[in-house]
């Protein structure tokens, strides 16, 4: 038996507060797994030096963008700091229906529009061994100002309080472990 089958064509969101190591596993995941398929978000900003459409984002200008929305073509979206971001869906869609596992990594308001939008997705919650953990995580990365850093903490507690509604809850105490845990749900392992 194909180790893979279980997953295929199955869409699985991971979503968790920021911190919390879901790009790290999410990486470490397609590293591993190249048969699975990380969705792309559409953005209305502005593309960063070296970003390239359709590999980072899929850039819309703000009418494209709404028109998405109102026709029913994206999965979830936010609006940040001006700037739109969302998750179309006919991508998804054509990558599950040709038997690959997609995976959104995707934020908390997102995973609830998504839950909505396609039921039928498998959704995990990454959580920290500990909030004192999480905090020095995200100490650690040296990035953000102490504003930030609080925000961000602030965030994170409301986040965590949601885990509950998820389908699987998984803790990143240690990356080697989660990634065998994240493998098993996703029916990799």
């Amino acid at each position: 038996m194909v180790a893979e089958a279980p997953s295929a064509g199955r869409l699985f969101l991971i979503t968790g507060p920021s911190g919390v190591g879901k790009g790290t596993l999410v990486a470490a995941l397609l590293q591993r797994h190249p048969q699975i398929w990380l969705s792309i978000s559409a953005t209305t900003r502005a593309p960063r030096n070296g970003e390239v459409d359709g590999q980072h984002y899929f850039f819309l200008d703000r009418s494209d963008f709404d028109a998405r929305v109102a026709a029913g073509g994206l999965l979830e979206w936010a609006e940040f700091a001006g700037n739109c971001y969302g998750t179309p869906r006919q991508p998804v869609e054509q990558q599950l229906a040709s038997g690959r596992p997609v995976v959104l990594e995707i934020e908390l308001e997102g995973a609830r529009q998504v839950r909505q939008s396609f039921p039928s997705g498998f959704q995990i919650f990454i959580e920290p061994p500990s909030f004192e953990e999480l905090e020095r995580r995200i100490r650690g990365r040296g990035t953000d100002s102490e504003e930030a850093i609080s925000r961000r903490l602030e965030r994170a507690r409301v986040e965590l309080e949601a885990a509950s509604e998820f389908d699987a809850v998984l803790v990143n105490a240690d990356l080697d472990q989660a990634l065998a845990e994240l493998e098993r749900l996703l029916g990799l392992a």
